[in-house]
Parts: C-alpha cells; sequence; structure tokens
C-alpha cells in the first residue's frame, strides 16, 4: 500500500533513471491531457512530497502524480514487457534509454510556478526537507478532539503517514485508534516515532515495525488476521474515519485502552 516510504522510492527511482535525459515521447491517457504532448523536454528530477510525486521538466512544466491505492510507477530500459495490463496505464515517459509507466495514478500537468496549489496545503513531510516536528505536532494538537487514527491520516497536519502506519504507531504508543489526539499520552513521541519508522522503511522493499524480518512477523497489527504478537488478544479490525472516507484499521484491543474517550 502506497505511503510516504513508497512514494519516497519511487521517486528515487524515476529520479535515478529519467533526470538528465531528454523525453523521446510522451503519452498521457486521460481525457484531459489527452492532447498534450512533453516530448523533447529534459527531465530535471523527480521528488516526493508526502504521498504526492513531482517530476519537473525544463520546459517550466510539473507532472504531479499520486498512487492512491493502488497506483504504481514501472520503471524499466526501453522495451521491456509491462507488469501491468496496458488499459491500466495512465503516463508514459520515454527516453532513449529508459520508459516510466505510471499505472492507476491520477496526474496533473501543471506550470512548475503553480506546483503549491497542488501541494501547498500538505503538512511537513516527514521524510522531506521541510520536516518539522513541532510544526507537525502543533497541527495535531488544533483539534484535539480528533481520533489520533483520523489526525495521523490527515495530510495537513504531517504528510506521509497511511493506513499501515496509522494502525502501527497507534499500536507502539499502546492507545485506541479512537483515543482523542489530547488524550494521546506522549504524542511528542509518537511523532518521534513516526518519523523514525518511515526513515528506516524509505529504502527497503519490504515494511517493517517489529524488527522481525520474517513474514507475517514483520508488521504489529496491520492485516493481521490471528492474535496479537505481543499479549496474543485476536487482533480487531474495522473501518475508522468520516462517512465516505472510512480506511481500515487494526488494534489490539487489550494493548490499546480507549483513553479520553
Amino acid at each position: 500500500m502506497p505511503e510516504g516510504d513508497t512514494v519516497y522510492r519511487a521517486a528515487k527511482q524515476l529520479d535515478r533513471a529519467l533526470t538528465g535525459h531528454v523525453l523521446t515521447s510522451s503519452d498521457f491517457r486521460i481525457p484531459s491531457l489527452a492532447t498534450s504532448d512533453i516530448s523533447g523536454a529534459t527531465v530535471i528530477g523527480t521528488v516526493s512530497r508526502g504521498k504526492h510525486l513531482l517530476t519537473r521538466f525544463d520546459n517550466d512544466l510539473t507532472l504531479r502524480t499520486h498512487l492512491k491505492m493502488e497506483g504504481t510507477w514501472q520503471v524499466d530500459r526501453a522495451g521491456m514487457r509491462w507488469r501491468r495490463p496496458a488499459h491500466t496505464a495512465r503516463v508514459i515517459l520515454r527516453t532513449a534509454t529508459h520508459e516510466a509507466v505510471g499505472f492507476q495514478v491520477i496526474l496533473d500537468l501543471v506550470p512548475s510556478a503553480t506546483e503549491d496549489d497542488l501541494v501547498g496545503h500538505l503538512g511537513p513531510d516527514l521524510l522531506g526537507p521541510d520536516w518539522d516536528a513541532s510544526l507537525a505536532l502543533a497541527r495535531l494538537l488544533a483539534h484535539p478532539e480528533a481520533p489520533i487514527g483520523d489526525a495521523l491520516l490527515e495530510q495537513r497536519n504531517l504528510a506521509g503517514v497511511g493506513n499501515v502506519y496509522k494502525s502501527e504507531l497507534c499500536f507502539l504508543a499502546r492507545v485506541d485508534p479512537l483515543t482523542p489526539v489530547s488524550a494521546v499520552p506522549d504524542l511528542p513521541a509518537m511523532v518521534a516515532k513516526a518519523k523514525r519508522l518511515l526513515e528506516v522503511n524509505k529504502d527497503r522493499p519490504t515494511r517493517i515495525t517489529t524488527a522481525d524480518t520474517r513474514r507475517g512477523y514483520q508488521l504489529w497489527v496491520y492485516g493481521r488476521r490471528g492474535p496479537c504478537l505481543r499479549c496474543g488478544t485476536r487482533i480487531a479490525k474495522a473501518d475508522q474515519g468520516p462517512s465516505g472516507q472510512e480506511r481500515p484499521t487494526y488494534w489490539c484491543p487489550k494493548c490499546q485502552p480507549l483513553l479520553g474517550g
């Protein structure tokens, strides 16, 4: 599931393959950009911003892509077979040596000067040069009544946490995801842990929060159907969030009491 660490790796892959190279062709497969063509432009670089990717070109345009839940970028040598169905491709960027295909991504092509219109609302990026723990903490505390699970997902507070890290962070803090922000015993420690977890996972393909590399033991609660790794209680699962925006949440009913609710 794409979260800040996944997007960071995608940015590195795109940057390594495309930066400094001229696009021999571009293919946008969404109606709003179907007639757009940026072939001939040189790729300046790709960076991640929370869950967003910004690929910049020397013609003063920026391609913003977002992986949503199922999206991915495939970057390979030119001519390699696609690993996903062609009908799910949304954008294709080709150079003389490489081909980058964005599958099931959402995208915008905008003047680089207007990037902030798309990502300026985001909070401090857990993996970005703008990371500011005190600002992230202040934004979380600005809505003390919000459930901590929802608050961690709110990208305006801090950018990069998704469903997996939300569940894992609440487990590590020993709080039910419905606990109000104001009742979390050590919110600064939780913010610091979010930073550490994304940092240690940003350069490895398998996300690990337990320090155990064995399959089935890499995450404390997310995706678990059986007993808690710490106490043996059966892991609970429910959708959390405002109506229409519910997200899967996992927690241990024994290890994570509801505080201040």
